[in-house]
């Protein structure tokens, strides 16, 4: 039971259709347009616009009866008017200190101007800007985890909830007394909670992690997660150690580190900034996967979004090197959204530099499912998915709300569902502090 409950604890889960036009004239150079579909006999038409890796591997993305739907090109996507305000009004105080540490940093956007070229800084600034991007107060889901095989899904799975919440750089202009924090003298930058409701041996775990402020700063005081577990056999609570996040968990492909390609801790790694590239990817579902329903088509091997919306994004190619010798990566490149900083792809190459793990991700956004005929959310009657809330006025938030790892030495992969994810807070302070707070574990259910 105590190996479901470690498990469990690594794999915390973090979640369309434009309103706004794209462009509907033909790119120059971009050999598809906005409205049209691809199917697999035309797949050809996206090799340029593919990272190579995944071209070479899109025996597992592709498949006879696709339809991919082309949607804009380069749409820009702003975040709420607040988060935008807070990037502007702290424009210019951000700084790289020590080991890659954030120094400086309030709220909104660390970095608005890099040249990925001629900064030898632009790597890690890059990964900031995608750590501290807008999402809103973090994360609130029900989470489906299985894992695959060429196909065949495995006995191994899970089911539960999860809520991620960024208690510092608010961006709410009710914190601005409190440093930017839902509280005064806050340590924790985020906590995030899970729940497991499946399977039945499973079911009753809950976990709870705190990443602190100061893994944000150098190394050597750096302060690692905290992470305690539930475990309803033994009724009472472990704290288990995070060192752990980058290993194999229960013999998958997985490990917590690959979530949402990167949620590590920065300074643990050194960054790099390889390049930029115009890119195709699925981004603006107009479908629902788990927890709404299992008719969603994810391919032959269980791993695909072809039959999706996808568009062209401008992406910023990083590559991170860790520190720690032991880490099972050489090294991860990760495509980031040049526009909404979210992850689009990442590779991830083992000691020997071959070629290991390919993760990729869809999105959901928070404007484009308000009700709309065909983009409703049908768990809520008047089809809203995501609410604005005092201090936000309007969400503005692309997320991801699927991501899914392919082992490509062994064929084998992992699969995790959120289509519900959304950034909600709570509604009282009251709330926060009882959710956050370790003595909730001991009391169980």
């Amino acid at each position: 039971m105590f190996r479901l409950a470690l498990f469990a604890a690594l794999l915390v889960a973090n979640l369309a259709y434009g309103a706004e036009k794209g462009t509907d004239d033909v790119v120059p150079g971009v050999p598809f347009k906005e409205g049209d579909v691809i199917e697999f006999n035309s797949v050809e038409k996206l090799k340029d616009f593919l990272p190579p890796e995944f071209w070479e591997n899109r025996e597992y993305f592709f498949f006879e009866g696709m339809q991919l739907q082309v949607g804009p090109t380069f749409k820009s996507y702003p975040p709420a008017p607040e988060y935008a305000a807070a990037s502007e009004g702290n424009r210019g105080k951000a700084k790289i200190g020590q080991d890659g540490a954030l120094t400086s940093y309030d709220a909104g956007l660390p970095f608005p101007d890099i040249d990925c070229q001629g900064d030898p800084e632009a790597g890690t600034k890059l990964i900031w800007n995608f750590t501290k991007r807008w999402e809103g107060d973090g994360s609130r889901s029900k989470w489906s985890y299985t894992y695959w095989d060429r196909g065949e899904q495995l006995p191994l799975y899970y089911e539960g909830t999860a809520k991620f919440i960024n208690l510092t750089n608010r961006v709410e202009a009710a914190y601005a007394e409190t440093d930017h924090a839902y509280f005064p003298n806050e340590k924790r930058s985020q906590v995030s909670g899970v729940e497991v409701d499946a399977p039945f041996d499973a079911r009753g775990i809950l976990i709870l992690t705190y990443r602190y402020i100061a893994a944000e700063g150098p190394l050597a005081s750096a302060k690692n997660d905290d992470t305690w577990v539930y475990v309803p056999d033994l009724r009472r609570v472990r704290r288990i150690s995070t060192a752990q996040r980058t290993d194999s968990v229960q013999g998958t492909d997985f490990t917590r580190d690959d979530l949402r390609s990167f949620d590590g801790v920065v300074p643990q790694y050194t960054w790099k900034c390889i390049g930029e590239k115009d890119v195709i990817a699925p981004f603006n579902t107009r479908s629902l996967a788990f927890p709404y329903g299992d008719t969603y088509n994810f391919g032959p091997y269980g791993f695909s979004f072809a039959s999706d919306n996808w568009e062209t994004r401008h992406a910023y190619i990083i590559r991170f090197d860790p520190r720690n010798e032991d880490h099972p990566y050489h090294h991860k490149d990760i495509y980031i959204d040049a526009d909404t900083w979210e992850p689009l792809y990442s590779f991830a190459y083992d000691r020997k530099k071959e070629l290991w793990k390919i993760i990729w991700h869809i999105h959901r956004n928070s404007e484009d499912w308000k009700g709309p005929p065909g983009l409703s959310d049908p768990s809520n009657k008047d089809g809203v998915w995501y609410r604005p809330w005092e201090g936000v006025s309007q969400v503005n938030d692309v997320r991801v709300v699927g991501d899914i790892i392919v082992n490509v030495q062994t064929g084998t992969g992992n699969r995790i569902e959120f289509w519900d994810n959304d950034g909600e807070p709570f509604d009282s302070k009251g709330k926060i502090r009882r959710y956050i707070d370790i003595g909730r574990l001991n009391k169980g259910r």
